[in-house]
């Protein structure tokens, strides 16, 4: 593995997933090329949001939530979130975080990282209803979409589950399992290599990629590999996705002992694992605008707001904010709330300079207080 620590300007983060300042690459790009599709008068024209930025906690949403992962934000305001370990969606009360049990998901079998992970409405869900839900089955990772009935007494609001796609190596460790519908309206999968190092680079492997999706489950158009879901390879384990103001797919990646990762995601791009840990020296490996030592990130969830990229930490117990300028870092990732309230699983936009901020305490790894797990209401820029 090779990291280019001279290229950092402060210390940094973990795999599973706390600190400072952190390492920082200034451009996204395979050393000695510029992103493709970009050019320097382009990135120029862009402005860069303040080197420094704030959070508030504006308020705590609900308490009492166990393993909760996936978020999704409903039309209402109200939110759905999954337990990994019960296999069950909750809608909490956006206003008054009143928890209502949907359902209890068919076939999730969790164990050690796997379980029910990511949730996600169709982009269709005005008209369609349909909640899509990443789990951990008895066999492998699968996709799946349901129904989501409001009219349904509580505990049955959930439609049978219809597999749009399944295969995806399952393991006790690296399932990746975060999704999210791209501007697109493709959806979006993060996917681990369960701990085999060599599915990563395997292109024919859906273990440690990101895949793009129809919403029907087959592979979308435009996709760089014929005939494959396969959007992007050489990853560990992906559980952050986001895009900027400018459609730009933006993922985090958990590292192992060295680097944990941002990269900027671009079609058919090879991001280095298990060879690159971390920025590299090889041309064919894209390297991250943004790195952690291990201890400092376990990055999982990711959101774009006010021009930054926001990165929630596990084993970091942190929010990090990283501004951009097109696709690259324009100053040094800033912490925010180290270890006040202890792993942070999920951040998802909420709206204007507001996020939602899931914690992750009840995960087996934290140490749990007290009201965990939690949903935050904060307000960022």
């Amino acid at each position: 593995m090779v990291a280019a620590a001279a290229l950092l300007l402060t210390a940094g983060c973990s795999s599973d997933g706390g600190g400072g300042g952190s390492p920082f690459g200034g451009e996204s790009t395979t050393p000695g090329r510029a992103a493709s599709g970009s050019s320097p008068s382009k990135k120029a024209a862009e402005e860069a949001p303040p080197a420094k930025g704030s959070v508030k906690v504006v308020r705590t949403v609900t308490e009492g939530l166990n393993t909760p992962w996936g978020l999704a934000p409903l039309p209402d305001g109200d939110l759905l979130v999954s337990s990994r370990d019960e296999g069950t969606i909750t809608r909490v009360d956006g206003q008054s975080g009143r928890k209502t049990e949907l359902g209890e998901v068919p076939g999730v079998s969790p164990a050690g990282e796997g379980g029910l992970l990511g949730i996600a409405l169709s982009p269709d869900y005005a008209s369609d209803h349909m909640v899509y839900a990443y789990f951990t089955s008895a066999s492998d990772n699968r996709i799946v979409r349901m129904l989501y009935d409001e009219k349904k007494p509580s505990g049955e609001q959930l439609g049978a589950p219809d597999t749009i796609f399944k295969g995806i190596p399952k393991g006790v460790i690296h399932n990746g399992g975060r999704i999210a519908f791209g501007p697109d309206k493709m959806l979006y999968a993060g996917t681990g290599e369960t701990g085999d190092t060599g599915l990563s680079q395997d292109t024919k492997s859906l273990g440690g990629k990101i895949l793009r999706l129809t919403p029907e489950g087959d592979p979308a158009p435009g996709d760089p590999f014929p005939d494959s879901p396969v959007y992007s390879y050489g990853h560990r384990n992906v559980q952050g996705l986001a895009w900027d103001s400018k459609q730009r797919l933006f993922a985090s990646e958990f590292g192992q002992d060295t680097w944990d990762e941002l990269n900027a995601i671009k079609p058919g791009g090879n991001y280095g694992w298990p060879d690159a840990e971390g920025r590299s020296d090889t041309s064919s490996y894209r390297n991250p605008i943004a790195q952690w030592r291990t201890d400092d990130a376990s990055p999982s969830g990711i959101a774009y707001a006010e021009g930054s990229i926001w990165m929630a930490g596990l084993k970091g117990r942190r929010l990090w904010r990283i501004p951009l300028k097109g696709t690259a870092a324009s100053a040094a990732p800033q912490s925010f709330l180290q270890g006040e309230y202890g792993r942070l699983r999920t951040v998802v936009a909420a709206g204007g300079d507001k996020l939602w901020l899931v914690t992750s305490n009840t995960d087996g790894r934290g140490a749990p207080k007290a009201g965990d797990d939690r949903i935050l209401e904060i307000q960022v820029r």
